[in-house]
């Protein structure tokens, strides 16, 4: 098996220390004050020859170096000494048993659950966490193999160190701190959809000494991280290198949380130097914001967090299951690769009537509260711009709500009506392809989900479950 790379931990104490701040007190006790933080990150780069994840590929694409390291990090805020923990990885996503089996690992270490967050950067070029059927189906990665004993082997080690990382975080000495936010503008996001909307706001959260120095920069953008080539390098993407930069120039720590992401990618060209160009820019932009401090933030944090099943358009009788198993037979002889073993898979469930009739999304909101409110929601999945655009219209627009994919677990892309009536330029997140669009196709094939969400129009449909449990939470 290949083991991962020795880990490397950067705690709180360790980042608060190269301060020298006087104003330290010892343990967690200036976590009693109305607002302190603690940040901590560790090393979690696999060794070489682990399978990448983010793109389709009928020979498992196996990592041959590192181009720069993956990083899990984590902040803590303690809000009058109660923990607030956000924990970003640079991997593609986390699936449900790995985000289940963390949370329930943080709670024991006395962190309610709405009080933490977990998010994945989406990389492209970072290690498979899924043992299970995507892996098969996206990597051609079979059971048993080398490779997937690798998987599963790094999967449970990077699990470990994400909860070693908030024990240690938390255990980190808190600096008293202020907070202030603001919303910068960067463009090189498109929505490769066709829809219309185009992510550009830079949300910008900066926990600040009490001289005004930053302590921690929390930042995000909504494009998906596919800067870089899908070669054999691992590397964390723009998100990896703004926040090195971010970090090298202001001698803090920096936290990177990725948006509706779902429709956008980066505008042409793509590479190596491209990724250069646009993570230097995102960081630039960055520090350039936060030389003059936003408006102020403060607590209360008030937190809140569900997981809502969302319907997949499923008419289960046996004369629909039928005709689906035989579309789906025509497109296992005709279609290629992920998409032929995606069929393959699905006619298995249907002979077992063993596929899923919903998705969990988790959804999550935090609120602070005090002054003028500034209120963060976080979406399971991988949503599409339209539902951060809703979030800005009905709350004050990105001055008034922050908004995140990729939080939790990421079950499935997370369509809009529009996309599901329209399809969009690729046909990929409505998750239906052309053939046989009254069936499970594009991201859902990527997913190995066998049915489309449904629409409104027909009851429960995705987007009015999602829109009201984003309501409820925030």
């Amino acid at each position: 098996m290949i083991m991962p790379r020795r880990p490397v931990l950067t705690t709180g104490a360790l980042f608060a220390a190269s301060l020298a701040a006087p104003w330290l007190a010892e343990g967690r006790a200036s976590a009693a004050v109305p607002m302190a933080v603690a940040v901590g990150k560790i090393d979690i780069t696999p060794e070489a020859g682990i399978p990448l994840a983010g793109y389709a590929t009928d020979t498992p694409r196996l990592a041959a170096g590192v181009r720069r390291p993956l990083h899990a990090r984590c902040t803590v805020f303690w809000d009058n000494g109660t923990p607030n923990v956000i924990v970003t990885a640079d991997v593609l996503a986390f699936p449900r048993i790995i985000h289940q089996a963390i949370r329930s690992r943080i709670v024991t270490l006395g962190v309610a659950s709405p009080d933490f967050v977990l998010t994945a950067t989406h990389t492209h070029n970072g290690p498979v966490l899924n043992p299970d059927i995507t892996a098969y189906i996206l990597y051609n990665i079979v059971d048993p193999s080398s490779h997937l004993d690798t998987v599963r082997g790094y999967a449970a080690w990077v699990q470990d160190q994400i909860v070693d990382l908030v024990q240690a975080t938390l255990a980190a000495n808190a600096v008293p701190c202020t907070l202030d936010y603001q919303v910068a503008d960067e463009a090189f996001s498109y929505n490769r959809e066709g829809m219309a909307v185009v992510e550009r706001d830079v949300p910008i959260l900066a926990a600040r000494a009490l001289d005004g120095a930053p302590l921690a920069v929390l930042f995000g953008y909504g494009c998906h991280p596919v800067v870089g080539p899908g070669d054999t390098l691992i590397d964390p993407d723009y998100p990896g290198l703004a926040v090195e930069v971010v970090e090298q120039q202001t001698g803090g720590f920096a936290q990177f949380l990725t948006g509706a992401a779902g429709d956008q990618d980066p505008v042409a060209p793509g590479g190596w130097q491209a990724l250069e160009d646009r993570g230097r820019d995102l960081g630039q932009t960055v520090i350039s914001a936060i030389a003059v401090a936003g408006r102020p933030v403060t607590g209360p944090i008030l937190t809140a967090y569900r997981d809502v099943e969302v319907r997949l358009d499923i008419t289960d009788t046996p004369g629909n299951l039928a005709a689906a198993r035989a579309n789906f037979a025509v497109r296992q002889a005709t279609a290629a690769g992920w998409i032929s073993r995606h069929a393959e898979v699905m006619i298995d469930q249907i002979d077992a009537h063993s596929f899923a009739f919903t998705t969990p999304v988790p959804v999550q909101a935090w609120r602070f509260d005090g002054g003028t409110p500034l209120r963060l929601a976080f979406l399971g999945g991988e949503p599409v711009s339209g539902y951060a655009a809703y979030c800005r219209s009905h709350y004050g627009g990105t001055n008034g709500i922050w908004f995140s994919g990729y939080a939790g677990e990421v079950p499935a892309y997370l369509p809009t009506d529009e996309l599901l009536i329209t399809g969009g330029a690729w046909r990929y997140a409505c998750g239906w392809s052309n053939d046989f669009p009254g069936m499970g196709g594009g991201a859902m094939c990527a997913y190995g989900i066998i049915a489309h969400y449904l629409r409104n129009a027909q009851g429960n449909g995705v987007e009015d479950t999602l829109i009201a449990a984003l309501n409820a939470v925030l």
